[in-house]
């Protein structure tokens, strides 16, 4: 579905952990003692420190226990630097210690290659003798999922015509006492023994992760009017309810306070049964990264004719003095957050709707921006940023504006891809436009096709026009639908005016772009049923 997108902000932790070989010795008569600093790139030049490992002494191949924490961002480049010194006195302060060398790279590399080695340096171009620092990840998380089916048996009635409406809530003791909602069922209208539907809430929502901890169960009869009226309340914690795992029948009193009071001979206002209780497995996007699934970038290029002459300084075509123009700033900025999840590097790239040498005669509605179609690939973005730049003054701009073709080529690599059945190969697609699209019905029925492959668009606006055409690409009720009425398996569609973005830094385009990309990755391999590979143990990544 094509939307303006709000900042969904894709934020894991990570757990780091660090060792190193060969460290220059320092001291006179023993080995250094050394400690390893994580920081990361604030503004232009400065470092914010995230963390330390501890101190060790005399070892000039280190394996530290300490963890080093930080959050994880996809939609950004978070650049670090692991900075080594020998430590030879108390203080905090790192002026003192001599510097054993550091290396820098980005949190992308590390989480893409999951085990990553690399040489430590002085400065830059000066090694740090035959040192060499090894920085493995690891998400921290519970991803576990607790799903829960309940039924009741002899409620009581609450309503004067007709049996009761019941539902059930159910509340964790917070850290202050107090109880908080973590789950509600549907209503089972009218009925005194209901079974109400099977359910999955995080363990960590549920029960903060701990099996021990109180849970409140409330059963209340439903009215319309909002006063639901209490039908009786058991408190338990998950440990109980898991006996429901090994057949072994689980079963509390519904108790009414206010009836138990009243009445001596009072039993309960009814039982409710736990039909099935198990723990399943919520996989996240980085378990499919380290689990060695390749991000493959792909780009398109509008170069119809609404552009205008890229002589002309008016043109979006035009590369100012500086050498860029929109359409160069929105490839660097998405593309410097994507490259670290592809190994090769290679990437193809094509234009769209101009003439190609040597004759100008059709207008070409998919071709290689490198003039080879049987190698469409460059090495990297400044590959592809080399490719734009030399192809610019061989085209002519023509038309019309079509989508269709490059999304049809792109999704049939990625059909075949998910041919395999593992988790192994993820797409996006950039298509940079100006936006006067021309087959609209043909790229609806592209995209519902795709929406069933292992695929993700992205399309950035470039220049003033107002988009229309990319917002009648939503559907009426809000989901996109071919020309046949079929909707979109899911949501592969993300739409941004560079204008928007204009006057900000460079990264916030990419931030609000691929914001979405890690929960579509989950949610198509998730429809396929694929759980991440469990990543072989491999040799560290080299630089």
């Amino acid at each position: 579905m094509f939307k303006f997108n709000q900042m969904a902000d894709c934020v894991s932790k990570v757990e780091l952990s660090v060792s190193c070989t060969n460290l220059l010795d320092k001291d006179v008569g023993s080995k250094s003692d050394p400690l390893c600093v994580l920081l990361q790139r604030s503004g232009k030049d400065g470092w914010t420190e995230l963390g330390r490992t501890e101190h060790l002494t005399n070892t000039s191949s280190p394996s530290f226990s300490q963890r080093l924490h930080l959050d994880y961002h996809f939609e950004t480049v978070q650049n670090l630097k692991l900075a080594v010194y020998d430590i030879d006195n108390a203080s905090r302060d790192l002026k003192d210690d001599d510097y054993l060398g550091g290396a820098e790279l980005t949190l992308g590399q590390i989480v893409s290659s999951k085990t990553l080695t690399r040489p430590l340096q002085l400065k830059k171009g000066k090694p740090a003798g035959k040192g060499s620092i090894t920085v493995t990840a690891e998400e921290i998380k519970d991803n576990r999922l607790i799903e829960l089916e309940f039924e009741a048996k002899n409620l009581d009635k609450k309503d004067t015509f007709g049996k009761s409406d019941p539902f059930l809530e159910f509340f964790k003791k917070g850290d202050d006492g107090k109880w908080q909602l973590v789950h509600r069922t549907e209503v089972v209208k009218n009925n005194l023994s209901p079974s109400w539907k099977k359910f999955s809430v995080p363990l960590q929502t549920f029960c903060g992760s701990d099996l021990e901890r109180a849970l409140k169960v409330d059963c209340s009869d439903h009215d319309s009017d909002g006063s639901h009226d209490l039908i009786g309340s058991f408190v338990t914690k998950v440990s109980e309810l898991q006996k429901a795992a090994s057949a072994t029948p689980v079963a509390f009193d519904c108790i009414h306070p206010e009836k138990q009071k009243k009445k001596k001979s009072y039993k309960n206002s009814g039982v409710v049964s736990v039909k099935s209780c198990k723990f399943n497995t919520k996989h996240s996007f980085l378990d499919y990264v380290m689990g060695g699934c390749q991000i493959n970038f792909t780009v398109g290029v509008d170069f119809t004719g609404s552009n205008g002459d890229p002589r002309s300084p008016d043109s979006l075509h035009y590369l100012s003095p500086d050498g860029l123009n929109q359409y160069l700033s929105a490839l660097w900025s998405v593309g410097q957050v994507i490259q670290d999840y592809d190994t090769d590097k290679l990437f193809p790239a094509f234009g769209f709707g101009a003439k190609l040498p040597p004759d100008y005669q059709a207008a070409h509605h998919e071709f290689a921006l490198n003039f080879n179609p049987s190698s469409p690939y460059c090495q990297g973005i400044e590959g592809m940023v080399e490719a734009y730049r030399m192809a610019l003054p061989r085209l002519r701009l023509s038309g019309p504006t079509n989508f269709s073709p490059i999304i049809n080529h792109v999704a049939s690599i990625a059909a075949a891809a998910a041919q395999q059945d593992a988790p192994s190969q993820y797409f996006v697609l950039l298509i940079l436009t100006d936006g006067e699209i021309t087959d609209l019905d043909q790229t609806r029925d592209a995209v519902v096709r795709a929406s069933r492959l292992p695929l993700s668009i992205i399309v950035v606006g470039v220049g003033p026009a107002d988009f229309k055409a990319m917002e009648l690409l939503d559907g009426d009720d809000g989901v996109l639908r071919s020309t046949l009425g079929e909707a979109v398996a899911r949501d592969i569609v993300q739409f941004v005016p560079f204008r928007k973005f204009k006057d900000a830094p460079l990264a916030t385009l990419a931030q609000s772009v691929l914001a979405e990309v890690p929960t579509q990755v989950v949610s198509y391999f998730k429809m396929r049923g694929l759980a991440p590979l469990k990543a072989p143990a491999k040799a560290p990544a080299k630089a």
